[in-house]
């Protein structure tokens, strides 16, 4: 409404909260803490590394999952995937269809933006994200953010994205299901996939 410039000056009809003023200016460290407290909040496993410490963290997340084979995207930064022992990357190709995507053990990416004030991560196929159904099949999803990506409210994130290319919105894991010790419960795909990783683990590189 208004239009994207009416929306970067935050004038009427731009919609509500949308200027730099309704949002409140948070310091950047407030922004970053807001964000991993509701990430948490949301049953998602989360840890702050330095960016010399990231390939260290991502080994160690897909060896808690004693994973065999992951998929990642294509582009994925090489350096990310620098001290994995036994665990075989597969890059994202055409051949890669959901059957096999649904055999393997988790995926990595990286994200296009995130929103502390939801605990949301966005991903829109961009660098480091790969194809949508990267995050929609696989039963694993670990997630790096970078600080520098992390914004306070949802209208300063959608201003950050291209709204021309596809957008996938994650704010935690599917829900448990209702019986006692059941498995997550989500909409299912075909092939009994579901919709979302049953696990969803983040990294927070602060640069």
């Amino acid at each position: 409404l208004g239009g994207p410039e009416a929306a970067v000056r935050g004038e009427p009809g731009a919609g509500p909260g949308t200027g730099a003023a309704a949002q409140g200016e948070m310091p950047r460290a407030d922004v970053v803490a807001l964000f991993t407290e509701r990430v948490a909040a949301l049953g998602v496993a989360v840890r702050h590394v330095g960016g010399d410490e990231l390939a260290t963290a991502v080994a160690a997340v897909l060896w808690g999952w004693e994973a065999e084979r992951i998929v990642v995207p294509a582009d994925l930064p090489y350096g990310w995937l620098a001290e994995l022992d036994g665990v075989r990357p597969l890059a994202d190709s055409a051949v890669l269809d959901v059957p096999a995507l649904a055999d393997v053990d988790g995926v990595v990416t990286g994200c296009a933006v995130a929103v502390a004030q939801t605990g949301t991560v966005v991903l829109d196929g961009g660098r480091a994200q790969g194809r949508r159904v990267l995050t929609l099949v696989p039963d694993r999803h670990l997630c790096v953010v970078h600080a520098d990506q992390i914004v306070g409210a949802v209208p300063e994130a959608v201003r950050r994205l291209d709204p021309a290319r596809p957008q996938t919105w994650i704010s935690g894991p599917p829900p448990p299901s209702p019986l006692a010790g059941g498995p997550p419960q989500g909409p299912r795909g075909p092939y009994g996939a579901p919709h979302g990783p049953r696990t969803l683990e983040m990294l927070v590189v602060e640069d």
